[in-house]
């Protein structure tokens, strides 16, 4: 695979109950490892007993029943095996960091293991697509790859063919500018880099992937919903410790409860 890298990139993908990042279960999970230091990559694929029930919209689109995981591990039971997997790898997927980013973490915090992006970088090849053409992956591994999706919604074939159509991109924009809606021109945009293809594919407004804090025009972390929209996080926990508390005890994202729990800290020692 033609990309530069200086650590692990996982590329992964997951079926589920639904679509509530919080509230649903992750049923399939497929991911393909990519060394940094040249080894040959590695595979690995789950069916995983949900424990609630599937919803029907959702089998309409992977086609996973409950007799298929019946007799399948829960995501406890694999948790520890994924994670070790992960390691401190960057990681890659279609869609990814709106929804199967968070969905895992979600799943590690049930299982009692604190999965944290600090330090790792993401890609959502998904970004690249909207942004340059706006389609589904069967039509972006046709239109970049020239190739007929087979087994969509199988998880492994996802996997392949979000690693196939990177590729694509890789080789179709090379050279080529990003100009955005506001006249901005971003050069040679879609290069064989991490850093790049993260900062690219990643809105880089918002702190965490549902979008509950962002940046303001000082860099400062600020609530972006509630009663404290717009002002800075840190001042806010530091006058308002029962906010605090109702965050953290209430039904956010993990990785919310893991950026003010990590800002909670840094104001006690300042």
């Amino acid at each position: 695979m033609d990309l530069q890298l200086s650590k692990d990139l996982v590329f992964f993908d997951i079926e589920s109950t639904g679509l509530h990042v919080i509230r649903d279960r992750i049923i399939q999970i497929a991911l393909i490892k990519y060394s940094g230091k040249g080894k040959p990559p590695e595979e690995r694929t789950y069916l995983v007993n949900p424990g609630i029930p599937i919803s029907e919209e959702a089998m309409n689109v992977h086609g996973i029943t409950p007799k298929d995981v019946a007799r399948k591990p829960n995501f406890p039971q694999l948790a520890q095996e994924i994670f070790d997997f992960i390691g401190n790898a960057d990681l890659a997927g279609y869609n990814s960091n709106r929804f199967d980013v968070p969905m895992l973490m979600e799943e590690f915090d049930r299982a009692g293991l604190e999965f944290s992006l600090d330090h790792r970088r993401l890609i959502d090849v998904q970004r690249i697509f909207y942004k340059m053409e706006p389609r589904t992956l069967s039509a972006a591994l046709r239109f970049y790859c020239q190739k007929e999706m087979e087994n969509a919604h199988d998880a492994m074939a996802d996997v392949k063919a979000t690693i196939d159509v990177l590729m694509g991109q890789l080789s179709m924009y090379e050279g080529k500018d990003y100009i955005d809606g506001d006249g901005n021109v971003t050069p040679n945009a879609i290069v064989p880099d991490i850093k790049s293809l993260h900062d690219f594919t990643n809105d880089t407004r918002f702190v965490d992937a549902t979008q509950k804090m962002k940046y303001d025009q000082h860099g400062n972390i600020v609530f972006s919903f509630g009663k404290y929209n717009g002002q800075v996080v840190a001042d806010v926990l530091r006058k308002d410790k029962n906010y605090y508390n109702w965050i953290v005890n209430k039904e956010f994202s993990s990785q919310v409860k893991q950026i003010v729990k990590k800002i909670m800290r840094e104001t006690q020692h300042k």
